[in-house]
């Protein structure tokens, strides 16, 4: 996910984008356990994404106040 795209979004979206992605991030690593996962690299994706959401939402909301 691009940052610029994120930064487009609002917290709600933010938050429902969020959502998504830990949703992905548990199945891909319970697929990961019981060795069915082909990408490994899409776990660590995944927690950048969840990071670069985390981040750009703490300034959306430092920003609000």
């Amino acid at each position: 996910m691009d940052t610029k795209e994120l930064r487009a979004m609002n917290v709600d979206e933010l938050d429902g984008k969020m959502n998504e992605l830990v949703e992905s991030s548990f199945t891909l690593r319970f697929q990961h356990g019981t060795g069915q996962l082909e990408n490994t690299a899409r776990l660590k994706q995944i927690k950048r994404d969840i990071a670069r959401i985390n981040t750009i939402r703490r300034e959306k909301e430092k920003n609000l106040r």
